[in-house]
């Protein structure tokens, strides 16, 4: 059974360099939305986006449409305060990157982090477990400093439209078990993860236009669907009440068993218990609850990015 998952981990790597060859590299640069997004007094909160191309906004036309404007300014808008908004993700980044991407990031004092990691590991064969330990670690380091950490997980490469049967099966199946693992490290370093894979399965199986040109990475309209979803647990994780959380059960469970529900269903986020049962707590236990948070609607748009407070700040820090 080993050998069997070793050599098909092999040929998804091998599919994936053919789908990549197909679709090209990426030849442009994800648009820059760093700088401060609201026009309020007081002092800024500071978001970084960590991780590869899903966390740069690779695919977008412009700042306002990246995945880390729309964070920013919504965070901005429903808090009613600046955020500042630094990209220290890359494209091609995979989880080993991380630990370089955190230490640039606490080089300056940082509120929230949010992390989109995966793929590239996926494709370029680092075995789950591997990888969901070097996020489990970059998530420690964030913790350690009091940073509220959420992280998308891996997305579902079957939905990666150069990929055919019956390597889009084993691509699922494979980003399956890389969400997963991913999960639980989160929950074991004390961070929130939002399953993404199979919340955006059907939309992005349905509908062309959440796919960019390269088939490969979303479009605005999907990167729109990945803000959506990762904003309620951000601002429940700075102590915002979200009306739209909702609880799957009244009951705990361990966190592998936990992981796995999360894979398959949509939007879930798995959260470790308070005190000494808690995934996160030293001490016996591995416990987390399992939260359903829907999409904010309703809301107004995210507010944009000031430039002239951004200018302000660099003066202040320069």
């Amino acid at each position: 059974m080993l050998a069997l998952g070793a050599a098909a981990y092999g040929v998804i790597r091998a599919e994936a360099k053919l789908a990549r060859h197909t679709i090209g590299e990426p030849k442009d640069k994800p648009p820059d939305p760093t700088g401060v997004y609201g026009r309020y007094l007081g002092p800024s909160l500071r978001l970084v986006m960590l991780g590869d191309s899903s966390a740069t906004g690779l695919g977008c036309d412009s700042p306002a449409q990246t995945p880390g404007a729309l964070l920013a300014g919504g965070v901005a808008r429903d808090l009613q305060r600046r955020v500042r908004l630094d990209i220290y993700a890359v494209v091609g980044g995979r989880s080993a990157d991380l630990d370089t991407q955190v230490a640039k990031a606490l080089q300056s004092e940082v509120d929230l982090a949010v992390i989109m990691v995966g793929t590239n590991d996926v494709t370029h064969s680092v075995w789950p477990g591997d990888a969901a330990t070097l996020l489990g670690r970059a998530v420690a380091t964030l913790r350690a400093a009091g940073v509220v950490v959420v992280v998308g997980t891996c997305p579902d490469l079957g939905t990666v439209k150069p990929l055919l049967q019956p390597l889009k099966t084993v691509a699922a199946y494979w980003s399956r078990r890389m969400a997963t693992a991913q999960a639980i490290a989160v929950a074991e370093n004390g961070g929130t993860a939002v399953s993404l894979g199979s919340l955006l399965k059907e939309e992005f199986h349905l509908h062309a236009d959440l796919w960019s040109a390269d088939r490969f990475h979303p479009s605005p309209g999907g990167y729109r669907r990945v803000a959506d979803v990762l904003l309620p647990s951000l601002l429940e994780g700075i102590g915002v009440d979200i009306p739209v959380s909702v609880p799957v059960s009244d009951a705990v469970y361990d966190v592998d068993v936990a992981a796995s529900v999360a894979a398959r269903e949509p939007g879930i986020a798995v959260e470790t218990v308070e005190g000494e049962e808690g995934v996160a707590a030293v001490g016996p236990g591995r416990l987390v609850r399992l939260v359903r948070r829907l999409p904010l609607v309703g809301r107004g748009a995210p507010d944009e990015r000031n430039d002239e407070a951004a200018d302000e700040e660099d003066e202040r820090t320069g």
